[in-house]
């Protein structure tokens, strides 16, 4: 099998930051999931608004479980520190390391069937315990590597691939977010990019855990029913040897909608997204408030988008645990071991 590679060599004019880095010093390795895959719309975002922010590559620790969406982090910031965990599992280890250095910028990345699912009870205790982290969830209500079938995420009477109907309610992270005690709560649609980067800007620089859920259509299972060319109907009319697939290129769907105003949205399989992004007067500093909202609109059909609260005085883990200001790894002996007196001391106040 061959492999592209990306041109080491570029327009020496190509606009820089305040680092003198361009746009294409973070970027990462060429994508292999599926042409159109709103991932990767997503992986653009986020080099965008770490290009816009001038932050070092090197200052940024990717963190991701299992599924398409966690394998993202290696198609940006190629240059940074990595580590892909196991599945569900990715806020536990994202805790550790936070715990460890805290001069790093944590970005969590997940997907809906990691986060949702398996990885529900790691996603409520990340929230609750206010890991300054930025964690985004690529949502597209199915698992993607498994052949598409429902997520948690995924609406109840939503269709799958093969036409059965979900009868299930989904879960809205969103909302779990906000109960929890997330402090910076958002939701924005991968097609958007004038919304999606902000909003990342926002939670890369905000105090606390910062929660980004990311609409992204899934191009692989969008095959209408009844077609000649879908991969069903190929499949049950063929005596294959073996099982390939084919994913066709799929045009990218962006949108660019006002403020205030609801926008439709449709995707590949006919499927139609009916967007609304909140209100210039819109207050994010309520979160009851919030709650509700997000609520109303979901029951008239609509997905909110945007920056749905905010807590400007946000606390972090290291405040609740008032842990040192240096990492760990920077601690001399004196520091870690500072003799038997010390320990006693402190043995004193447990009695």
């Amino acid at each position: 099998m061959t492999y592209l590679a990306k041109p080491k060599l570029h327009h020496p004019e190509l606009p820089k930051n305040e680092l003198g880095l361009t746009r294409r010093d973070y970027e990462g390795a060429i994508s292999t999931l599926c042409a159109g895959c709103g991932h990767d719309s997503i992986s653009a975002a986020i080099i965008q608004a770490c290009w816009e922010l001038s932050i070092a590559p090197h200052r940024v620790a990717k963190l991701s479980g299992i599924g398409c969406s966690s394998k993202t982090p290696t198609y940006f910031l190629g240059q940074s520190h990595g580590f892909n965990s196991v599945h569900g599992r990715m806020p536990s280890v994202l805790t550790g390391a936070n715990l460890a250095n805290r001069d790093l910028i944590y970005l969590g990345v997940s997907g809906d069937g990691d986060s949702a699912s398996i990885g529900l009870g790691q996603f409520a205790h990340v929230m609750r315990r206010g890991v300054n982290m930025c964690y985004i969830v690529e949502n597209n209500g199915v698992y993607g590597l498994t052949k598409g079938q429902f997520s948690a995420t995924a609406d109840r009477g939503s269709k799958a691939k093969r036409g059965a109907v979900n009868t299930d309610e989904g879960i809205d992270l969103v909302s779990l977010a906000l109960q929890l005690g997330a402090t910076y709560v958002a939701r924005s649609f991968s097609g958007d990019k004038g919304q999606l980067v902000p909003l990342i800007k926002g939670a890369l620089t905000h105090g606390g855990a910062a929660f980004l859920d990311v609409i992204s259509p899934c191009v692989a299972f969008n095959n209408h029913e009844g077609s000649t060319k879908s991969y069903d109907y190929v499949r049950d009319h063929n005596e294959a040897v073996n099982r390939l697939d084919v994913i066709t290129v799929q045009r990218e769907i962006t949108a660019d909608y006002a403020p205030g105003s609801v926008q439709e949205v449709r995707q590949h399989d006919g499927s139609v997204l009916r967007l609304r992004k909140l209100d210039e007067a819109y207050d994010p500093s309520d979160r009851i408030a919030a709650m509700a909202y997000v609520q109303s609109r979901y029951a008239q059909g609509e997905i909110v988008t945007g920056l749905l609260y905010v807590h400007a005085g946000a606390r972090d883990l290291h405040s609740s645990l008032n842990t040192v200001n240096q990492p760990l790894n920077q601690l001399a002996e004196r520091d870690l071991c500072p003799g038997a007196a010390a320990l006693a001391k402190f043995n004193d106040t447990l009695r």
